[in-house]
């Protein structure tokens, strides 16, 4: 059997869009009233992953001593009329209220069966050590939220509702008048 190896832009055609990477929020607290819920109108997302290191100098050079991983996650949107979902979570920052994220990769199915709404993603807990709002007299307000984790996440299958999944990215809709 030969191996196909990627090459150019055939490698590229295959890279994920970054909409293609959804988040969802919830209040910890609130997880038997509440399922976690996408941001309306995410401009970028990101997750970022760090870890110091202790260096010890022998008489046969440095040892490096590896410390703990630090997670950071980040997203920024432009706030909406009526937004619940950015108030819910400034004030959980205010009374310092655990939060609980999801981050769903729409293009990689989950690995158990049922309704094609399960992806591949990961699970985190923490707080919003962050939160900024601007207001500029020429654009959109945005709100920057940046989440402190605890622990590095945990990978598994997520659920993202249809209608979650229509706002992060349209799907098909046929011409068919709907509940008829």
């Amino acid at each position: 059997m030969k191996k196909r190896f990627l090459y150019g832009l055939q490698a590229f055609a295959e890279a994920i869009q970054g909409k293609r990477i959804v988040y969802l929020f919830r209040i910890a607290s609130e997880s038997t009233t509440t399922a976690g819920k996408r941001i309306p109108f995410v401009t970028e997302d990101s997750r970022t992953k760090s870890k110091d290191a202790n260096s010890t100098a022998t008489k046969d050079g440095s040892i490096r001593t590896p410390g703990t991983a630090e997670v950071e996650i980040s997203t920024t949107v432009i706030l909406s009329k009526g937004d619940e979902i950015v108030k819910k979570l400034e004030d959980a920052m205010d009374s310092d209220r655990l939060i609980e994220i999801w981050e769903a990769n729409l293009d990689e199915p989950g690995t158990g069966g049922g309704s094609g709404n399960k992806f591949k993603g990961m699970y985190f807990q923490g707080y919003i050590t962050e939160f900024e709002q601007t207001a500029s007299a020429e654009d959109h307000v945005e709100v920057s939220l940046t989440f402190g984790i605890n622990g590095s996440g945990k990978r598994g299958d997520v659920t993202v509702t249809a209608k979650e999944q229509e706002e992060a990215n349209y799907l098909f809709k046929d011409s068919v008048q709907e509940g008829a």
